[in-house]
């Protein structure tokens, strides 16, 4: 387990996941490498592609798993290379766990049954005694991601299985957690959602070609139209013969649904409808909220780049207040940037962004953000805001404060190093240096999701799922 403590206090944006089958045969890479790279916000640490040729040799798949970006590492000809009419792809993000080459996605395994590429997001709550129990049954894990458990749970019950997506189905009893999977096997692309819809996935088609993405936005980029969203708990089966194919076997009653509501406020693009949910409607629903439960008088109504800028604009449009733009964001910062050291003048901060001075001085600002988790961030950009001559600095969060830590996949710390916990809000106010502050009150959160069931967990304490009795976050991690 990495322990290592992460220089940002953003939140980790998940993993994305993205799956093609081309039934006319057409070679699928260049899709999948498009399609992740509308995901690569969910993911900047690894990414991979696999594909393989359908009327080909059964079982030969070509994959290419690497560190960083997508286009730090595919290029026109890596992309040639990779023929195949059906394909998974991945970008990753670690909770807390390695960040390393071997743990890149997508997986593939080969076993007596052939191969499968799978793409995983999320966190299972029971991998590490799933893990142990398949060792002592003599397997070697070459990973320490819990996406391997999953993998080989499935190519175990295919050995006693009609069928690959019986075989998911079968895993699925055993698994617990936050999972949204793409399977891949040599005749068949397969999706598969945890019960309790943590993490999104969704349906899209392009001509003859079905697709499965993390989100819409990748649907859009590649100039397919959304069919459907997978729901919480079905398994959907793509194949030329029958097309999509629903097994609902193992979805609950929408009253036990437990999406991740952080997915509205900051994980996915804008310009994503997550189950049904436009993104942007959220966010601008969350500032109009702030606005009423939290005014203040003020010149200029301002967002921290990106995730906070809808809210923002939420906000201008509740209050009348004007809104405008505060910061300049290098849009050249990827996760390859040298970070300045601790004896370096320069602040990882700055590097990013930047105040402009002829929008704030002398004017009394509110500045909106997604979330503070530790607080060393928000500290930092409301200094920057006073240096560029702010006369006041509001601070409005559109979402409510960090008190408990999630097992499910999204990189909120343990209670300790949350600045919410054990604190009141006039004293993180104090700790920022804000002239005020506020939170997006907690009642708001299911009508910012459009009334669905969410995951509140790490603002309440209540989670879906009966979360484990020691702190596993990173170990197994997706």
């Amino acid at each position: 387990m990495d322990t290592k403590v992460r220089e940002e206090e953003k939140l980790g944006e998940e993993c994305g996941v993205f799956g093609i089958y081309d039934f006319n045969g057409g070679d699928v890479a260049s899709t999948v490498y498009y399609g992740l790279f509308a995901l690569q916000h969910r993911g900047q640490e690894s990414c991979g592609i696999a594909v393989s040729d359908t009327a080909g040799p059964k079982g030969k798949v070509l994959s290419v798993r690497e560190m960083g970006l997508l286009n730090e590492n595919f290029t026109t000809e890596t992309l040639e290379k990779l023929r195949g009419d059906i394909g998974v792809g991945h970008v990753r993000y670690s909770t807390a766990g390695s960040s390393t080459r071997e743990n890149a996605q997508p997986l593939v395994l080969n076993y007596v049954k052939g191969t499968l590429g799978l793409a995983h997001n999320g966190n299972l709550i029971n991998a590490g005694r799933l893990r142990h129990e398949l060792e002592y049954t003599g397997a070697i894990f070459q990973t320490t991601i819990d996406s391997e458990v999953i993998a080989y749970h499935i190519a175990r019950e295919r050995l006693n299985s009609r069928t690959v997506e019986e075989a998911v189905r079968r895993a699925m009893c055993k698994i617990q957690g936050a999972y949204s999977l793409i399977i891949m096997s040599p005749r068949k692309l397969i999706g598969a959602r945890d019960p309790y819809g943590f993490r999104p996935l969704c349906i899209g088609r392009r001509d003859n070609a079905y697709i499965l993405a993390s989100e819409t936005c990748a649907l859009d980029t590649i100039g397919a139209h959304f069919v459907r969203d997978v729901e919480p708990g079905e398994i959907v089966t793509i194949s030329p013969d029958k097309g999509i194919e629903s097994d609902r076997s193992m979805c609950l009653s929408k009253e036990k649904h437990g999406r991740c509501v952080f997915e509205y406020i900051y994980f996915a693009r804008p310009d994503s409808r997550i189950d049904g949910v436009s993104v942007y409607d959220s966010r601008i629903m969350a500032g109009k909220f702030l606005a009423m439960d939290s005014p203040v008088e003020a010149d200029l109504v301002v967002g921290v780049p990106e995730s906070g800028n809808c809210a923002a604009l939420g906000y201008s449009m509740q209050s009348g207040i004007p809104y405008g733009q505060a910061f300049v964001k290098n849009t050249y910062v990827g996760r390859t940037f040298i970070k300045p050291g601790q004896k370096s003048r320069e602040s990882s901060v700055q590097v990013k962004l930047n105040a402009v001075r002829e929008a704030v001085e002398g004017k009394r600002i509110i500045m909106i953000d997604d979330s503070i988790v530790r607080g060393t961030t928000s500290d930092r950009i409301v200094g920057m805001l006073r240096e560029a001559g702010a006369r006041e600095v509001h601070m409005r969060v559109s979402s409510p404060p960090f008190l408990w830590p999630c097992y499910f996949g999204t990189d909120v710390p343990a209670r300790e190093q949350l600045i919410a916990h054990n604190r009141s809000v006039e004293e993180i106010c104090k700790i920022i240096g804000a002239d005020s502050l506020g939170y997006l009150r907690a009642e708001r959160l299911d009508e910012i999701a459009g009334g669905l069931g969410i995951c509140k967990g790490c603002f309440t304490g209540e989670y879906p799922i009966e979360p484990p009795t020691e702190d596993i976050r990173g170990e197994y991690e997706a």
